[in-house]
């Protein structure tokens, strides 16, 4: 007799593509009774008080995703805003006090730069690197302002000066701090990003919305001296303002999402930070497909850099919209740590996970699958790789046969891994990763004289 399965209810409705879109992939994500997280039960997860059962949540996660309708506040949790021993009361303190301090943050750059908080933004330079502001009215006729309004030469030009747009651009003066001039020289091109980002759902149709994307990158920029703005940031940042009606909540999921990833965006010298991850891409995929990684590097590509965009943007051009928001989420609750809000509210911003959590006792139920691994493989790894080189590993893997028998040269690697874009299993694609984290951990734990058999036995 064969079992009816529930073939779940589609989520592609709770993002809507605009219409002339038409060849955007749907998801294969779907709304499960009974596995995916839902609203009724993820309020009874909470205490009367208001702490969270987090393994039972996490649980949950990894079977089905989260609802559409309560992803937003779910992430607040997975991405350390809140810790899940904490009341309702105590978050909504917290709450509170971060919409005040970004409310601070945004007023401090509208102080320098006006638009801010506009709902309008700039897509022209603004400002020179010798921190003139640019009156060339045929630049500045190329700024967004929404609406079908235009910038007047003026009001524009005093905007980069700092000034009020009321100010006659006679009293513009030339800015000499380097940290605000720089800031000044990414705000054009956080615009062009934000015009691009997500153009195919409905939801950024509207300018407010736009706006609101742009303000928050444009403030994150102000804050993050060190890394500043980079593009890709954008796509990292646009699922928050979409799940999260309140800017400033937004502004914090974001936030924390970049204290893990903006090791990724660090430029030192002539190299970015997602480097050192595709070295260890290399690394991986060499101990657990020899033959892959020798293929590869015979066509050029040992150095990985076909799998950066990948790592950078954490896969949203290889899953449609919906699907990269369910493996984000999964990845996230795999990766759980508990100690993930006390090491952020550190005072220090570029704490590293890896240094900030050493010496700390965990509760094991409260972590994430992929966290307990690398907690019993007694610290074989330096720093605990993300899961997401992992994935990228497993593409690889299930690209295996293809890049072997039909790649004759770079272009052909390239085209064969683009080809997945819209096309993967989210799902799927965490288990194998899962998977390949364990047959590295055990590569790391052998001795050196059982090494070569390992590697023998895993290319069959």
């Amino acid at each position: 007799m064969m079992m009816w399965r529930d073939p779940g209810e589609p989520a592609d409705s709770y993002y809507e593509v605009r219409p002339e879109c038409t060849d955007v992939p749907k998801s294969k994500f779907r709304i499960r009774a009974g596995k995916t997280l839902s609203v009724r039960k993820w309020q009874a997860a909470f205490s009367p008080e208001g702490q969270l059962d987090i393994g039972k949540t996490l649980n949950r996660i990894h079977r089905g995703g989260i609802h559409p309708s309560i992803r937003g506040e779910v992430w607040e949790f997975l991405l350390g805003c809140y810790d899940p021993d904490s009341t309702f009361e105590e978050r909504e303190q917290i709450r509170e006090k971060r919409r005040l301090q970004y409310a601070q943050w945004k007023e401090d750059c509208r102080q320098m730069f006006p638009l801010i908080g506009s709902g309008k933004f700039i897509t022209a330079p603004v400002i020179t690197e010798d921190g003139e502001p640019i009156q060339d009215p045929l630049v500045l006729l190329e700024t967004n302002m929404g609406d079908g309004e235009a910038v007047s030469a003026d009001s524009a030009a005093n905007a980069a000066g700092g000034s009020d747009t009321n100010t006659s651009s006679s009293s513009l003066q030339r800015i000499t701090d380097k940290k605000e001039i720089q800031w000044k020289l990414t705000l054009h091109q956080i615009g062009l990003d934000v015009v691009r980002t997500d153009r195919t759902l409905v939801f950024y149709e509207k300018q407010e919305n736009l706006s609101k994307l742009w303000d928050i990158l444009a403030v994150y920029a102000w804050l993050d001296e060190d890394v500043g703005y980079c593009q890709g940031m954008s796509d990292l940042c646009s699922p928050m303002i979409i799940l999260l009606d309140n800017e400033a909540d937004s502004f914090w999921c974001f936030e924390r999402l970049m204290r893990r990833l903006r090791g990724n965006f660090r430029c030192n010298g002539s190299t970015v930070g997602v480097e050192s991850q595709l070295t260890n891409l290399a690394a991986i995929t060499q101990a657990t497909d020899p033959k892959l990684h020798q293929r590869l590097e015979e066509l050029g590509g040992g150095d990985y850099l076909f799998a950066f965009r990948m790592l950078m943007v954490l896969f949203r051009r290889e899953f449609s919209f919906c699907d990269s928001l369910y493996l984000w989420e999964m990845m996230w609750a795999l990766e759980y740590d508990p100690d993930l809000f006390a090491m952020y509210e550190e005072p220090d911003p570029a704490c590293e996970k890896a240094e900030c959590s050493k010496g700390k006792a965990k509760s094991v139920r409260k972590c994430g699958k992929y966290e307990r691994e690398n907690m019993k493989s007694g610290g074989n790894l330096d720093a605990p790789l993300p899961i997401s080189v992992f994935l990228v590993a497993s593409v690889l893997k299930d690209k295996s046969s293809k890049l072997l028998t039909e790649a004759r040269g770079l272009d052909d690697v390239i085209k064969i891994l683009n080809d997945t874009n819209g096309n993967l299993d989210a799902k799927k694609a965490c288990t194998e990763a899962l998977k390949l984290h364990k047959k590295y951990l055990k590569v790391l734990s052998f001795p050196e004289y059982l090494l070569a058999m390992f590697v023998s036995y895993i290319k069959t």
